[in-house]
């Protein structure tokens, strides 16, 4: 039976095993929070974003899981600079011309500030004359910081990402560095 974990990834964790990226780097990576063997990401969050990300063992979940041709739905809360119109959010959800061509269309809607998520760690600057909104995002591709791309073409940039669900997987109670093993 194929091994599928569900972990709330926090900022400033890489979503790989190791950092090969530079020489005597001190960055976090998944091994500093998961010791389960031969178990790999199905897909991506980067370094700076939070929230779910899903790992397995076998090749054709993570496949089905990662790759765009299968269009599953993943869900964001996106803490943006100043208060989006509705032209903004008009164009979000038509999809945006980004410099790799048009994005598909989101579900996007203005949401309160959640009361329930957990403190971020650095916590996001705040800037007493400029306003800042939360964004829940639905996305059907995952282009390299995709939300944030969008966003900021929009003219308002991401200040925090938060991946709630892929597919019918969702982040659920999971606090950040906590994982859980569930079967498939």
């Amino acid at each position: 039976m194929p091994r599928l974990i569900l972990f709330n990834k926090p900022m400033g964790v890489l979503s790989q095993f190791t950092d090969r990226g530079t020489t005597g780097s001190a960055r976090a990576t998944l091994s500093d929070h998961i010791d389960i063997p031969g178990v790999y990401p199905a897909g991506r969050l980067d370094r700076d974003s939070e929230g779910l990300l899903l790992l397995t063992d076998d090749g054709k979940l993570q496949a089905r899981i990662a790759d765009p041709r299968h269009k599953m739905a993943k869900t964001y809360l996106a803490q943006v600079e100043r208060i989006p119109d509705d032209a903004a959010l008009a164009a979000l959800a038509q999809g945006v011309r980004l410099k790799d061509g048009m994005t598909r269309p989101a579900e996007v809607t203005r949401i309160p500030a959640p009361d329930w998520l957990w403190p971020r760690t650095p916590p996001v600057r705040f800037r007493k004359s400029v306003p800042d909104a939360w964004l829940r995002l639905v996305l059907r591709e995952g282009r390299n910081r995709q939300v944030r791309r969008m966003t900021a073409h929009v003219g308002h940039p991401t200040l925090r990402l938060v991946r709630l669900s892929i597919g019918a997987w969702s982040l659920g109670d999971l606090a950040p560095g906590e994982w859980r093993e569930i079967e498939v």
